[in-house]
């Protein structure tokens, strides 16, 4: 079985690793730490393919403890009891390093069982996960561990490290490799920020490409793109990508930037996530141009019912009309804070009954003195309007809703102050 490039060519020192300059350069707190040889228990967060992994192997090369590895999609409570069982033994005489891949596919009982050896320190906890740590993992497992994130590495940092790929791939191959900068570009840019990706992609672009008459491997544009056209697209349905992606979408939105917009819908369209796109378009129409422009709200809804009609590719079509539309629309959000209000209200039990005029006709009793309805009947009186009360005794003075400052919400007020002689 081959080894994978990324394999062969992982970093064996803190200066090898690509990016991550904010966490390990000089005089940057992990690199700090790790260079103390005081390790404590540390939790490393970010995508896939940005060194967590790596970093983790380097400083198990700097202590003198035993080093245990475990991946929480495949590790099971037996796997921690067999590696707990190995404390203080001859094995491991100065305790345990232990590095816990992707900790968030641990559950809460899993969890438990390292918190009393990491509290007495006999088990050094080093995890790492794609989500976020603050809502995946134990508490009385964060509390105890420092947390580090990892970024996206930018391209720039990746050239070299695909300049590094070619000359060892050329070395191994007995070939001679050659990739034009437009090439190289490409491959770093098109990872999205995933060195993993980009030594893959190499090694795909070396594995497909025949030497020519000269004996030498040409690695062009149009080969990188070919291998490389769907890679920059880090997007995962139930991760914190997905859900940053949707929040980006819904704020670009509500900020008015189209072009932010639409390059959100892009990247939801190119990851297949139709759902989502229409799901989210719909809740900005009502959310944040509400009132503003209530026609849109049906607007909306028709273009995205014709994106799930048609379906994808051509769905792009309704949906960059809507969302430009939902971008260029003036912006209210006075209905939606004035229900938030008025929930607030009921889940802190302000209600009460329901004042007797806008009840159901019910038959009264003998007990009440004043039978009657007194409900009075808005268009039977002038402009279709009459005083009443319609708010329970409780909450009679209340006010919830607040016209909006902008033309629709403003002409509104202009009547009914009109109308109700204020």
């Amino acid at each position: 079985m081959s080894t994978p490039l990324a394999q062969e060519l992982r970093p064996q020192t803190l200066d090898e690793v690509v990016g991550q300059k904010h966490l390990i350069g000089e005089n940057k707190p992990l690199r700090n730490i790790i260079e103390s040889g005081e390790l404590p228990n540390m939790i490393f967060y970010g995508p896939s393919g940005v060194g967590k992994t790596t970093v983790a192997s380097i400083i198990a090369k700097t202590t003198n403890r035993k080093l245990y590895k475990l991946n929480g999609t495949t590790a099971s409570t037996a796997d921690i009891k067999d590696i707990v069982a190995k404390i203080d033994t001859l094995e491991a005489p100065n305790g345990i390093l232990l590095y816990l891949d992707e900790i968030q596919y641990f559950n809460k009982k899993q969890q438990q069982t390292l918190l009393e050896f990491i509290e007495v320190g006999s088990i050094t906890l080093i995890a790492s996960t794609t989500e976020n740590p603050y809502f995946y993992v134990y508490n009385a497992i964060l509390s105890r561990s420092t947390v580090f994130e990892f970024k996206t590495v930018d391209a720039v940092e990746i050239i070299p490290a695909v300049d590094r790929a070619l000359l060892y791939l050329e070395n191994k191959k007995g070939f001679r490799i050659t990739a034009t900068n437009e090439a190289k570009k490409h491959i770093a840019s098109a990872c999205g920020g995933d060195v993993r990706k980009a030594m893959n992609s190499v090694e795909l672009s070396v594995l497909t490409t025949k030497p020519n008459e000269d004996n030498i491997i040409e690695i062009t544009l149009e080969t990188a793109q070919g291998l490389t056209q769907r890679s920059a697209m880090k997007y995962d349905r139930e991760g914190d990508e997905h859900y940053d992606i949707v929040s980006a979408y819904q704020k670009s939105m509500r900020g008015s930037d189209p072009n932010a917009a639409l390059h959100y819908l892009a990247r939801l369209l190119n990851a297949g996530d139709l759902p989502s796109a229409c799901r989210r378009l719909m809740v900005c129409a009502c959310e944040d141009v509400g009132l503003a422009y209530p026609q849109i709200i049906p607007i909306v809804k028709s273009a995205v019912d014709i994106a799930m009609a048609v379906g994808l590719p051509e769905a792009r079509i309704p949906l960059a009309d809507a969302v430009v539309l939902v971008c260029n629309s003036p912006k209210s959000n006075s209905a939606y804070l004035a229900l938030d209000a008025a929930m607030a209200d009921i889940q802190k039990g302000k209600s009460g009954p329901i004042p007797r005029q806008l009840q159901n006709k019910h038959f009264d009793g003998e007990d009440n003195p004043n039978k009657g309805q007194f409900y009075l009947y808005p268009h039977s009186y002038e402009n279709h309007w009459i005083e009443q009360q319609y708010l329970p005794d409780a909450l009679k003075n209340a006010k919830y809703y607040e016209f909006g400052n902008n033309k629709n919400e403003q002409a509104a007020k202009a009547y009914w102050d009109k109308i109700k002689k204020k």
